[in-house]
């Protein structure tokens, strides 16, 4: 009988794999070890991967650094659910041979609707007048009409480019920047001064890394109009918080939909949670039905793809292939 690799997944806490299909699939190729509790620090993740030779990465908390490449001799593959790769060392697993896969596009269209529930949520203020209501107030106006309005959107893969779409659709004149530009139908690509400084919502939609860390500053929001709602359903700390709470506080900007901040979950009593301009939802952006089987079907595909010696979806190649 052929010897079946061994798979561990570390941290399927809240549990969505354990829940899936995605897993009765991968039963029936690997030998499947799952922790649907987080390892709860490095030497945790260590403990429970140390022999695995294929890794499937639920939560982005797991940090696989160089210590855990190097503690992990068998480790072969990574295959991340989800897109985000902020928290994989990709050089030293790149040095070790070890390859890093993700799930490219899955939750693009459930992303960019939750972009656009938080953009109109802040722009007509529901959560601050579904409140009243079942206050027994009952608040007169207060929000602001999209339909003709600017639409800056700071990144256009797919989920930047879904956005785009949807803010088309209300009627949205769209203005988009991105690192690597190329055409997109329907948006017209400007420098990114001239995006903050013309948009009426400006939505953040680029991946977290050394570039883009920080990249929405006090200069950035000094550039954007009074009247403009700022949307991040991408990572927190693409922006720096203090400035972001500054310009709320401040009347700079006029509010904000958040998905994501630095730290997470957020703390009880964070500044954020005072400001009634704001929007707050905890990461749930992609967390659909639809986007959870299909982002975990794929991350299963992803390891029978590099069994079968044809990987998808590589971020991180090993030296073999």
């Amino acid at each position: 009988m052929t010897r079946m690799p061994k798979v561990v997944i570390p941290d399927d806490c809240p549990v969505v794999l354990g829940s899936s299909s995605a897993l009765r699939e991968l039963s029936e190729f690997a030998e499947v070890e799952r922790y649907d509790s987080l390892p709860g620090s490095e030497d945790g993740l260590i403990d429970r991967i140390r022999d695995a030779e294929i890794v499937i990465n639920i939560r982005s908390s797991s940090r696989f650094s160089a210590t855990v490449f190097e503690s992990c001799p068998n480790l072969t593959l990574v295959s991340l659910w989800g897109t985000g790769v902020d928290h994989v060392d990709l050089e030293h697993a790149a040095r070790r041979g070890v390859t890093v896969t993700n799930t490219p596009g899955v939750s693009a269209a459930s992303v960019a609707e939750h972009a656009l529930a938080l953009m109109l949520a802040a722009a007509r203020n529901i959560p601050a007048h579904d409140a009243m209501v079942r206050a027994g107030k009952w608040p007169r106006g207060g929000g602001v009409e999209l339909r003709g309005k600017t639409l800056g959107v700071i990144g256009l893969g797919a989920i930047g480019r879904r956005f785009a779409e949807l803010g088309a659709g209300i009627g949205m004149r769209v203005l988009g920047w991105t690192l690597h530009p190329k055409p997109v139908p329907g948006v017209d690509l400007v420098p990114l001064e001239q995006l903050l400084g013309e948009s009426d919502v400006v939505s953040v939609h680029v991946r977290l890394s050394p570039e883009t860390r920080g990249l929405i500053s006090a200069r950035e929001f000094a550039r954007m109009k009074p009247t403009a709602i700022f949307v991040n359903t991408a990572r927190g700390a693409i922006v720096d918080e203090q400035a972001l709470l500054t310009a709320l506080k401040e009347g700079r900007i006029a509010g904000a939909g958040l998905d994501v901040f630095t730290v997470e979950p957020l703390s009880p009593g964070h500044a954020f949670a005072d400001l009634p301009n704001v929007v707050l939802t905890p990461h749930s952006a992609g967390v659909t039905p639809e986007a959870l089987e299909a982002g975990l079907h794929m991350a299963v595909n992803n390891v029978k793809a590099f069994l079968n010696g044809r990987p998808e979806h590589v971020v991180v190649a090993s030296r073999s292939q």
